[in-house]
């Protein structure tokens, strides 16, 4: 497939580096927020550096270095550094936990690791590596000692002269390896995502169907770089068009967020379905349930929508009056905040894929049609079936795409089990429907069959569960052949509901223990009747869960 991008010799990361420095060398590239940006000239000159650096410590074409950051301006230029001289980046994410850190150096064999103050502590306490060098990602300096001991003593400081521009001899091709992505999923067997420079570009590039990119747009950047979500439709695809990108200094807490609405004034913005959800519930529903007149008229469907739109425009200000595209992905989106944004009429759409797909597969551009549920018809240059469909059309998703990972490090019999006549089994159920768009169901090994062969899918019930404000999040499950949920409440809501300070812990667990019965026979009252809940349980710590907010299921499972 060709793109329509003058001067991209090929679909590699230094083709589209190249580029974009050519055309955009003067404009602002990255950022954080309030300090002086690095433009697109100064972003190639620190590339160029660290590959020099690397290369003088040993680095070439196919070897592995780790990433281990919060987000930064100088996370690109790592990123970047690696993938040009034609080595592999291994972006690890921060919320990972230091063993999954150590399993993953060792695992991926890697050499040289990037890594911030912060994470310098978790390298620091790991032995068990052949990692030959550590360059702090914010002086961009090799570290000549770690962890009290002279490891790099015979390494010398980082050297600034320039190498030579597009050296053929490290120059990667597009299908050699540019990243390994460790996923961190539900099942807890953490898999190592191969994908090539043309899945990454290639997926970037399609993207820009969907998402009408301008050199004067602004990026706020709020998921970790390492999620490949954001890596490529949140900084791969803003470079290729000369856009800038903004990042947080601080963890994305709603008040950060609201300072860096207020500052950046953004025009683009990813985020997981988590961060919108809690705005809706801690912004727009908590303002109407303050008043009995208005909570009253959110229940008729007329007044909602007038509500709603009110409220949107209160939320399009709040983001800083500028947002032109709200990219929602890497979980499901609960339908009620989903007809809360069409309502309000906010510039939203949700996306659809994997990180073995790098990552998008199906997504519904701004200026078309939405379909309420659905994450809209296959990306370009992507194809999706339904293999084995039922009576219904529902069966599982697969695809075909130039951004089809290579496979899994390491392992060929996992990869052979989700790869067939080149087509990627994602083991999502869903169906497509007359007009191409895609509507997904759950995922097939969450599945609970119900006692007349029924599909029950976990998720969609979690989905009206977590209608209430005072539900954080929940888990439905099957349990002695019965259907249950754990529920993890808003205990600052629930104590102020039933004044807790002023009752006994015995009154207080009464009251809760009834709130759930109630909330569960509502539930029941709005769902299928094979998919009724026999009992909800109270969940009184968070569950534990992956870095893009997915419950660790497998960790509740009896």
């Amino acid at each position: 497939m060709k793109y329509p991008y003058e001067n991209l010799k090929d679909l590699t990361l230094p083709s589209v580096f190249d580029r974009s420095v050519e055309l955009f060398g003067q404009r602002d590239a990255l950022t954080k927020i309030n300090e002086t940006p690095m433009t697109y000239n100064d972003f190639h000159e620190k590339v160029m550096q660290m590959i020099e650096v690397m290369q003088e410590r040993g680095i070439s074409k196919g070897d592995k270095v780790v990433l281990l950051s919060e987000n930064m301006p100088h996370w690109a230029v790592a990123y970047f550094s690696v993938t040009y001289m034609g080595a592999i980046i291994v972006p690890i994410l921060p919320d990972f936990h230091p063993s999954d850190v150590y399993h993953i150096v060792r695992h991926s064999e890697a050499k040289a690791i990037f890594t911030s103050d912060k994470y310098l502590p978790t390298i620091e306490e790991n032995n068990d590596h052949n990692i030959n060098f550590v360059i702090n990602l914010e002086r961009l300096e090799v570290i000549e000692e770690l962890n009290n001991h002279n490891y790099f003593s015979e390494l010398t400081k980082m050297v600034t002269k320039k190498i030579t521009k597009n050296s053929e001899e490290v120059r990667p091709a597009e299908d050699d390896l540019a990243a390994i992505i460790y996923t961190s999923g539900t099942t807890g067997h953490s898999k190592g995502v191969m994908l090539s420079h043309k899945n990454l570009v290639a997926n970037a590039l399609s993207a820009c169907a969907v998402i009408q990119t301008l050199e004067t747009d602004v990026f706020l950047s709020v998921l970790p770089l390492a999620h490949t979500y954001e890596c490529t439709v949140g900084l791969i695809l803003p470079i290729v068009h000369g856009s800038s990108i903004y990042y947080i200094n601080k963890t994305p807490t709603p008040s950060v967020l609201m300072k860096a609405f207020s500052t950046v004034k953004p025009t683009y913005m990813l985020s997981v379905p988590l961060i919108i959800e809690k705005i809706y519930k801690n912004k727009v529903l908590k303002k109407i349930n303050e008043s009995a007149v208005t909570r009253n008229l959110y229940k008729i469907p007329f007044f909602r929508k007038k509500l709603n739109k009110i409220a949107g425009k209160k939320l399009y200000e709040t983001f800083g009056g500028r947002l032109r595209f709200f990219g929602i992905g890497g979980a499901a989106l609960s339908p009620f905040v989903e007809n809360f944004l069409i309502e309000a009429e906010f510039p939203f759409t949700v996306g659809y894929g994997l990180t073995e797909t790098a990552p998008l597969l199906a997504g519904t551009a701004i200026t078309a049609k939405t379909k309420f549920k659905s994450t809209g018809p296959a990306m370009l240059g992507v194809e999706l079936k339904i293999k084995d469909p039922d009576a219904n059309g529902e069966g599982e998703i697969i695809a075909k795409s130039p951004s089809v990972m290579i496979g899994y490090y390491k392992d060929k019999e996992k990869t052979a089990e989700v790869m067939e006549d080149g087509w990627f089994l994602t083991g999502d159920l869903g169906y497509i429907d007359e007009d191409g768009y895609l509507f997904i169901s759950g995922r097939s090994k969450n599945v609970i069959i119900g006692s007349g062969g029924e599909n029950i899918y976990p998720e969609q019930i979690e989905s009206v569960i977590n209608q209430n404000e005072a539900v954080l999040s929940s888990l439905v499950m099957e349990q002695d052949n019965k259907i249950v949920a754990r529920i993890y409440l808003d205990y600052e809501l629930i104590d102020n509901m039933f004044n807790a300070n002023k009752v006994s812990d015995a009154k207080a667990r009464e009251d809760i223990t009834n709130y759930l019965e109630e909330m569960r026979k509502d539930v029941n009252s709005q769902i299928s009747s094979f998919s009724r809940i026999s009992s909800f349980i109270e969940q009184t710590e968070p569950f534990v869960e992956t870095p893009t907010k997915k419950i660790k299921r497998f960790l509740y499972k009896k």
